[in-house]
This record gives C-alpha cells, structure tokens and sequence, in this order.
C-alpha cells in the first residue's frame, strides 16, 4: 500500500579544510579553466576604489560617473582589443555580470558601446571603416532603434532614410513626433557621441526595409545641426541619461549605411540583397539584439548573487533574541530566514548553469545553418526571460532578509531589483519574446523525457525516488508536455478565421510552456554541473543545491503530475519532508555556498552590512 513515509535524511556534507570544495565550485559557476580569461580582469576592475560606492551624488552626477566607470572599462579593452571584445561573447557578458551590481548606469553604457554599436558598425563590413574614435572612447557610440510608438513592433518603425541620387548619400529624417528615438541615451553627457540609428530606407519612394545608419550626434559644442534631443525624466534605477531623439533632414555620406550581404545599395541605387524579405533584412541589420539579450541576462544574474551574498552575510552577522533567557542567536539559525535564502540560492546556482550552456550553445552554433541559429536563438530568448524574472524575486527576497538596513543604498542591495528591472524590458520585453517563443515551442518540438523509458511512470521507487535527481528532471520535462499538450488542443479548437482570437485561447497555456521548458534547460544545465564537480564535497553540495531547486520548483505542479500519473499521491505528500530536509542538509553550508559567487573582498569589505561591524558603521 503506498504510504507517505519521508525518504531518510540526507547526508551530510563534509567540507575540505583547505577551502578546495569552495574552489571547484566557482569554477564550475566561472567557466572553469577560462576563469581568468572571462572574468578576472572585470572581477579586479570593480574590485578597484573607482567603483566603490560614492553616496550623496546628484543624478547628473551619477550618470557622469557611470560614463567615467566606463572609461575605465575601456582603459582594459582600448584598441584592437575593444573589437575583439564585441566578438568575444563570453567576456561581453562577463562584464555586465561584474559591473551591473555595483553601477547598473555603466552594464547599460557598455552594453549599448560595445555590443549595441561597435558590434553592429563590426557585423556589417566594419572592417572597412577606421573604428578609432570609437575604440579609445574619443567618441562614445549609442543605439537608436525604438521609437515612441514603437517598441516591440519595431519593424514597423518610421524613421527614414531617403537616397539622394544627385549625392549617393541619405536624408536622415523623423516625419512624426511618435517616430522619436525612444530612450537612447543621447544627452551631452559623456562627451562626443555618434548613432547607429535604424531607419526605413527609401528609394525613390520604395521601401526598402530597416538598415542602420552611422550617424555623428554631437561633438565638444554641443548637438550637430538636425539633432534634437529632449531628456526624458528621471526614471527608477540608477541614472541613465535617456533621451528623445529626433532628425531634421540631417544629411549623411553614402557611407553611413551598414552593408553587409543582406543588404547592399549598388553603384546605380539598387538593393542586392541575400534575404528575400524586408523582415528578414530588418532582423539580420539589428542581430545584435540576441547578443544583448545574454548581456542583460547576465547583468541580471550578477546582481542576484551579490544581493544573496550581502542577505547571506548579514543572516551570519545579525544576532537576535534566542528561545533561552539572555542568549542570542544569528538570524541565520531560524528555518524561517535561511530556507528563503537557500531556495533563491539554489536558483541562483541553476540560473548561473544555464547561462552558461546558452553561451556555449551560442559560440558553438553555426550561423550559416537557419534553422541551429533560429533554435539557438530562442534558447537565449527563453533563458532571458527565465533569468531576469528569477533575478527580481531573488533581489526582492535578499532586501527583504536584510529587513530596514537593506533600504539603505550604502549596503549594496537597494536598487539592484529596479536595475533589474530594466534588464527584464530592454533587447526585448520579456512577456513578448516569451509570447513568440511559446508560439514556435507549440509544434517547434516534443516536449517529455525523450525517447528512454518513462522513469516518472506509476512513481516508481515510492517517495524515496524524490531525492533521485533523475527523476526529479523528468517530472520537469513532463509538466512541460502537459502544458504544451493542452496548448496544442486550444490552438487546434481555437475560433477560425479569428487568429487573435486563437491565440488567446492558446497563450496562457503556451508561456506555462515556455516557463517549463525554462526549467527543464536550467535543470539540464544543472544536473551537468553536478557532474563535473572535481571534488566529492562540492559534488555532494551540488546534488542537495540542485535537488532543493528541482523540488521547490515542482510544487505548484503536483497536481497535474499527480492527475497524469507521475506522482503517487505518497510522493505528493513526501514533497515537503524531503524538501525540509535537504534544506537542514544545506542550512551549515549557507556562507561557503555564497563565498563560491568569488565577490571581490574589497566590495565586500565596504559594504557594511556584509561585515560583522557593521552596527559601528553609522559612526563614521
């Protein structure tokens, strides 16, 4: 008779002394022997006092510091090297991963220099063009592609370009007010700044499709002739100096249009192109995108793990009232605190493994091949979403744990949840790239364990296979053929001839889809690092971190998995116990699991709460 009796408690996990556990698990967390590479020279940059935290600054101040920052970011990568960064997916994304949590203003600059304008002047023949202003920062580049009526209907945008036959070059222009650049950061501050700006280019009357066009906004006197830019207000976050931009009729050489094979203008004004359709033209010019979207996810990632780390170490510091008269105890020892902080750490953990299998994904792929790069693609789409709304509630929960001193700005964790914010909005709000994945992910593919035998079939092994990570992963895999199951069946009886109407009957089921098949790849990218570990203590702290996410994930699921037949309702109730414990498992292990996020310990050193004097730091 199937009972519910909890599966025994885990093991405990014993730790090396000499800190070798620690060690193999930022590895594993820091792309392992390309450690240094990737992430050493950022790590040491922000470790630096030029990005030590400077209170009491105006907003025009901060946003002239993040452009300071970011000159010192440049100092590394001058030259050659600033175009090699901008190839280099990797170490692009690393530094928003080091510089978003200790100035959000300067992971927005580099991400719009280096990936957004240097990335894109380089994809498209930019070999062919003197890059120098542009690599030692004599100019700073910026990004103008939305515009305020169009944001993720972008290709409808209306800034154009026209052909100038008498001259060869182009009318650079904004017909309407809604045609306005949206939120470029396109202000003096900064110094000099030059555009890629995405416009309708027209010849002679014919639309031809969105090219990016090369365009100087401003030098030591101001705005260039035709530019106008109006500041937008202050928004939540750390300061980014956001703009309107508008054109009249600015003037440009024929050399500013970005060619590459998907669009060329010949001798006499006609288009060679490569791709058949506008669209597809539209989305090779701003590729750069998909690139940005890993920036942003990475960004995301870099701040959960500092506000874990800032949360974990004053839990440790914090002492309160114990159960026994005149005794105190840290806020660490309650169920109540550390269990919230090892449930965001062990996404945290999940979120940092499938970054980094979507980065391997995109540097291995191949980009001749459509269908590997539309696959890829919306990998990196999902995995956006997935990471920078996990990141939000993870901020969100470590302020929370830090209770009024994490309102304070001097402790490092106050506004990462607002600069994550615009993580989730920028290189494409996440709702609508989900909504576009989900609607691929339908038919796209066949959602399930695979083709093995069916390990989750009639709960085998009782409540005891809830500590079998195996089968854990597969109960994933099946909340995610049961949603796309239900999506196929809405879509098929949806109204016909009403495809507004269809997909509305479609959509709820087809992003808890895409939420599952977000899971089951972070799951995936998990349960493979478990794998690596290169020491029996990091291994066994692995398997309890990945079977604590793979267990609270599960729980608003049980249903389902319980009515299709993959959980016994035994297992049902065994969910919590095993949950319980695993979390006593790992409780000890709270500060060694932090310490493997490698934060520099001058960051740490001056943030105060992350230290145990910090009840002395509001004296000085």
């Amino acid at each position: 008779m199937d009972t519910a009796v909890p599966p025994a408690q885990p093991p405990a996990v014993p730790l090396a002394d000499d800190g070798g556990d620690i060690r193999a698990l930022a590895d594993l967390l820091f792309d392992g022997d390309e450690r240094a590479r990737v992430h050493g020279e950022w790590r040491r940059l922000i470790a630096g006092p030029a990005f030590a935290h400077r209170p009491g600054l105006s907003p025009a101040e901060r946003t002239a510091l993040s452009y300071e920052r970011l000159r010192r970011v440049n100092d590394t990568v001058a030259g050659p090297a600033a175009e090699a960064l901008a190839y280099d997916a990797r170490r692009l994304a690393a530094l928003h991963e080091w510089t978003g949590f200790v100035d959000g203003g300067v992971c927005t600059l580099a991400s719009i220099h280096y990936n957004l304008f240097l990335g894109s002047l380089l994809d498209h023949d930019g070999y062919r063009r003197d890059l120098t202003d542009y690599t030692s920062m004599k100019r700073t580049g910026t990004f103008l592609c939305t515009e305020l009526a169009h944001g993720n209907d972008v290709a409808a945008l209306e800034t154009v370009a026209v052909l100038d036959r008498e001259t060869g070059g182009f009318v650079l222009h904004t017909p309407n007010p809604g045609a306005r650049k949206f939120m470029p950061n396109t202000s003096l501050a900064g110094g000099p700044k030059t555009a890629v700006v995405a416009a309708r280019l027209l010849v002679d009357d014919r639309d031809q499709g969105v090219f990016l066009f090369l365009t100087p906004l401003s030098d030591a006197d101001g705005h260039l002739p035709g530019i106008h830019v109006q500041r937008l207000p202050e928004r939540t976050g750390t300061p980014v100096d956001h703009c309107l931009t508008s054109f009249d009729h600015v003037r440009l050489p024929r050399e500013a249009m970005l060619e590459a094979a998907h669009g060329r203008l010949d001798k006499d004004g006609r288009l060679v192109s490569n791709l058949g359709n506008r669209r597809k033209r539209f989305l090779r010019s701003v590729g750069r995108v998909t690139m940005g979207k890993l920036c942003m996810s990475g960004g995301t990632l870099g701040m959960a793990r500092a506000a874990l780390a800032i949360a974990v170490r004053y839990a440790h510091h914090r002492q309160v009232a114990a159960p026994k008269a005149g005794e105190r105890i840290p806020l660490s020892a309650h169920r109540t605190h550390h269990g919230r902080l090892l449930r965001s750490l062990a996404t945290s953990y999940a979120m940092t493994f499938l970054h980094r299998e979507v980065l391997d994904r995109w540097c291995a792929h191949d980009p001749a091949d459509p269908r590997q790069r539309e696959e890829v693609e919306r990998l990196i789409a999902v995995a956006k979403g997935w990471i920078t709304w996990q990141a939000r509630d993870i901020a969100v929960e470590a302020r929370e744990r830090c209770g009024a001193q994490g309102l304070f700005p001097a402790n490092g964790i106050s506004e990462l949840p607002l600069n994550i914010e615009g993580g989730i909005t920028a290189e494409g709000d996440n709702l609508v790239i989900w909504a576009k994945a989900a609607s691929e992910l339908v038919f796209a593919h066949e959602a399930g364990p695979g083709s093995g035998p069916d390990r989750t079939a009639g709960g085998a092994a009782g409540p005891a296979a809830l500590t079998d990570l195996g089968f854990l992963r597969d109960l994933h895999a099946h909340v995610e053929r049961i949603w796309q199951t239900r999506a196929r069946a809405a879509l098929r009886n949806g109204p016909s001839g009403d495809p507004i109407g269809r997909w509305n009957e479609t959509s709820g089921a087809a992003l808890e889809m895409v939420a599952a098949h977000a899971r089951t790849a972070a799951a995936d990218a998990f349960l493979s690092a478990v794998a690596r570990a290169a020491t029996p203590g990091s291994r066994l702290l692995l398997e309890h971190l990945a079977r604590l996410f793979l267990l609270q994930e599960l729980r608003p699921h049980t249903g389902d998995l319980l009515a299709a037949g993959h959980l016994t309702p035994a297992q049902v109730e065994a969910l919590h116990p095993t949950t319980d414990g695993t979390l006593a498992t790992l409780a000890p292990h709270l500060l060694p699991l932090v310490d493997a996020f490698d934060l520099p310990p001058e960051f740490l050193t001056t943030t105060p709460i992350a230290n145990p004097d910090y009840l002395t730091r509001f004296d000085t």
